[in-house]
């Protein structure tokens, strides 16, 4: 049967029991109640609800919780078998994407077999969002454990009554909860960091991401590192320049050093500047044109000039 996809969500629970076996292999479930609701994915809202009880063949399968009510142990022997309502939990089922607490393991089985053991086909998922391994991997055991009524009790959402309905619309809020927290930690990981589970893997973040997260967010808050004066600043682009003079002799102390530039002498003053030029003859004795001397001020002078004004 060709499955047709469906835009809601739909969360639902099961409630069963186990008939008395031979040996735990050989355990027949019976399905004691259904409770669904369809979810818009996009908003996070209740369209529509269905829930109904379902008489097991064996009425003695009815567990003490439900028995132990006259209410419901008359509502048991008056309620619509599953192959009655069969019809009813494929139409909410079939194409759509299935969401409910540790379905996987246990509630998607117990539909499969209730449809197997009824003769029909079992409805498909389109998908299937498992909150409690969603919320293993994400949320993390910071309310102590992962059970429904551990998690409602956290977040004060009030205490799980294992009905199948009552239970579906519970899922659902406590996701809406621990989405809103792991969205305000997104935003401030530094400060609203979440809590460091160890040895069961339920971690809300990865321990050396949240560790970087948090250095990046000290650093940029508190860093006490000095920040580069304009004169550090000049000495750096000044040494990094390709255009520097480079110093071929060691500079001598004061007023009158001379400085090998571009292979030729010259005297400078105590900040660079060239003051005079010796004179060369050429061969008929008279004076030489020179070329212009370079008059780029070395770095080292820079240097020595400022350590002066600095004293």
């Amino acid at each position: 049967m060709m499955t047709t996809m469906k835009t809601e969500m739909v969360f639902f629970d099961v409630e069963t029991a186990a008939a008395p076996s031979p040996s735990d292999t050989d355990r027949q479930w019976h399905m004691l109640e259904f409770g669904a609701i369809l979810v818009c994915p996009r908003r996070l809202v209740e369209l529509s609800s269905y829930s109904t009880f379902i008489r097991p063949d064996d009425l003695s399968a009815v567990s003490t919780r439900f028995a132990s009510s006259p209410t419901h142990a008359a509502a048991f022997a008056e309620a619509p078998s599953f192959a009655d309502v069969a019809d009813d939990i494929f139409a909410l089922l079939d194409g759509r994407v299935w969401a409910g607490h540790n379905i996987r393991r246990f509630d998607c089985h117990r539909v499969h077999d209730a449809f197997a053991a009824a003769g029909r086909p079992a409805p498909e998922p389109a998908g299937v969002v498992d909150s409690l391994a969603v919320l293993g991997r994400l949320f993390g055991r910071r309310a102590g454990d992962l059970k429904m009524a551990t998690l409602a009790t956290y977040f004060g959402i009030g205490k799980q009554t294992h009905r199948s309905l009552d239970d579906a619309r519970m899922n659902l809020e406590v996701l809406k909860h621990c989405a809103a927290v792991l969205l305000l930690e997104s935003s401030l990981p530094g400060v609203l960091g979440g809590e460091d589970n160890n040895g069961d893997g339920a971690v809300t973040r990865r321990r050396a991401a949240q560790h970087f997260a948090g250095n990046v967010f000290n650093r940029s808050m508190s860093s006490t590192a000095p920040k580069p004066n304009t004169l550090q600043m000049a000495f750096a682009r000044a040494a990094a320049s390709p255009s520097s003079t480079k110093v071929t002799a060691a500079a001598t102390p004061a007023a009158a050093a001379v400085q090998k530039v571009n292979g030729r002498s010259g005297k400078r003053d105590s900040t660079g500047k060239l003051v005079a030029a010796t004179p060369t003859t050429s061969g008929g004795g008279g004076p030489r044109a020179r070329r212009p001397v370079a008059t780029t001020t070395p770095f080292s002078m820079i240097l020595r000039h400022s350590r002066a004004i600095v004293r």
